[in-house]
């Protein structure tokens, strides 16, 4: 998962996409990264280790001048943590300097690395997305546009783009629409992001939501919709609307507040807690379930765990350890809220059980007397090939262990999962709609084939995908 950021004919358009880095810095902490391109058509480009604060500053920014750029914070899923693999990803083509920002995964990557290597490719990244740079450069069509579109009709996956090739800044998203990318106004220019809520933070007004299949360029001040990629069925990933997008965006042309709110209710419906005193939420991605929950129940809203937002989330972290360490100092229980009470913790998910079990220890050392854990998705089961961290199903609580094993392990006095059903519903799937969300991590339906090679290069066990 990946927070990509696009400016094109917007003065200082390196410091705009500096901030609109800012409000996607939930999407990925490991690196970030500024490519800025002037009117002469010079490029210039900025990438480190880190947040975005951590990388830029007004003397970085003052040697990044131009009216486009291209910027990307990155959370890896594909390729390890080192400096070569953060983007955008950029290269000197035949038609212009070409920088890349890419949100997912490709399931078809190493098969076409594996083909570009052997005609002589050179790679100086392990990132898939460094595939869809040599496919465009070494495309036999006629204009930028095809080039493009060649190339991204031979990969298969998620990927959310934004690109500049020359002064021409282009926009894509893969067919099966599986990562949000969304198109702003802002004066005489446009801005193109991951999440609506970045172009709020920059003071763009929001045009559109790029729909699955569409192809963008933005050129000398105007956009045209280039014609559309081939069709596939529709499968945008429900994990951005429970846990991983802002609540203040709108992703999939839902509201993430509104949708989080009703799986609150939802989940109060399918698992209520007779007695309970108090819920609180896991802050922060759940607090609009709890919300949700309380008012379905009638069960006092409290803020019983206070959260230390100078920790990032830990669900994103790339390793073990520093998940486990953090745990330890992004939250506190409220004593006050808590001691002598039965209360129900809502939650988005649990994906190794880790967080999730020294949460519950910290509560019941606050003086809990009954601990109801409520969780707004229903078990994972299986690994994301489309751009999220969980990489071995031997790391999935879920696919492990029984629910009543799970309850024994988190300590807990109860434990409920929302219904796939109940999710699809929350999130705008209506009853008998089959082709809007990809669930493959909840159901094992995996909407791609998956190649027996990635799954040994990523997953222990064997897994069976979608038929072409």
């Amino acid at each position: 998962m990946c927070g990509i950021f696009g400016v094109a004919n917007v003065p200082d358009a390196a410091r705009l996409a500096y901030l609109g880095l800012y409000a996607l810095q939930h999407r990925g902490q490991e690196s970030a990264g500024i490519v800025a391109i002037d009117r002469d058509g010079t490029t210039r480009s900025h990438r480190g280790m880190g947040l975005v604060s951590e990388n830029f500053n007004d003397q970085e920014l003052s040697r990044l001048p131009g009216d486009m750029a291209v910027g990307h914070t990155r959370y890896s899923t594909s390729g390890s943590t080192v400096l070569a693999n953060a983007q955008p990803c950029f290269a000197n083509t035949r038609c212009g300097a070409l920088a890349l920002a890419h949100n997912g995964n490709l399931v078809n990557a190493h098969l076409l690395k594996a083909d570009l290597v052997r005609q002589g490719a050179i790679f100086s990244s392990s990132s898939d997305s460094e595939v869809i740079v040599h496919l465009i450069a070494r495309s036999d069509a006629a204009t930028p546009d095809e080039q493009i579109r060649d190339a991204l009709e031979q990969v298969d996956g998620a990927y959310s783009l934004v690109i500049t090739l020359g002064r021409t800044l282009y926009a894509a998203v893969d067919s099966r629409g599986f990562r949000p990318l969304a198109l702003g106004r802002l004066g005489d220019g446009f801005v193109v992001a991951s999440e609506t809520c970045a172009l709020d933070l920059v003071g763009a007004s929001v045009v559109c939501e790029l729909a699955p299949g569409d192809f963008i360029k933005i050129e000398d001040g105007a956009v045209t919709h280039l014609r559309r990629l081939s069709p596939r069925p529709v499968t945008r990933c429900v994990f951005e609307l429970v846990y991983f997008a802002r609540p203040d965006s709108m992703v999939f042309n839902e509201s993430v507040d509104k949708v989080r709110r009703e799986l609150g209710r939802a989940l109060a419906r399918e698992h209520p807690a007779p007695g309970a005193e108090v819920v609180f939420s896991v802050p922060d991605s759940s607090n609009a379930m709890a919300l949700g929950f309380a008012a379905e129940s009638g069960v006092a809203l409290e803020h019983g765990l206070i959260r230390n937002h100078y920790v990032g989330r830990t669900f994103i972290n790339p390793t073990q350890a520093l998940r486990i360490a953090k745990v330890r100092i992004k939250f506190n229980p409220v004593r006050e809220v808590i001691e002598g009470k039965s209360v129900v913790v809502v939650d988005d998910s649990l994906v190794r059980g880790n967080t999730s079990k020294g949460l519950v220890a910290m509560i019941r050392a606050a003086g809990a007397r009954e601990v109801h854990l409520r969780l707004g998705s229903p078990p994972i089961t299986g690994p994301c090939h489309y751009g999220i961290d969980t990489p071995t199903r031997e790391e999935l609580i879920g696919a492990t262990h029984s629910v009543e094993e799970i309850r024994q392990y988190l300590g807990v006095d109860s434990l409920g999962y929302l219904s796939l059903e109940g999710m699809l519903a929350a999130a705008g799937q209506g009853p008998g709609q089959t082709e809007r969300f990809c669930h493959a991590c909840f159901s094992g339906d995996y909407p791609t084939p998956i190649p027996e090679e990635l799954v040994q290069l990523r997953h222990a066990a064997p897994l069976a995908g979608a038929h072409a």
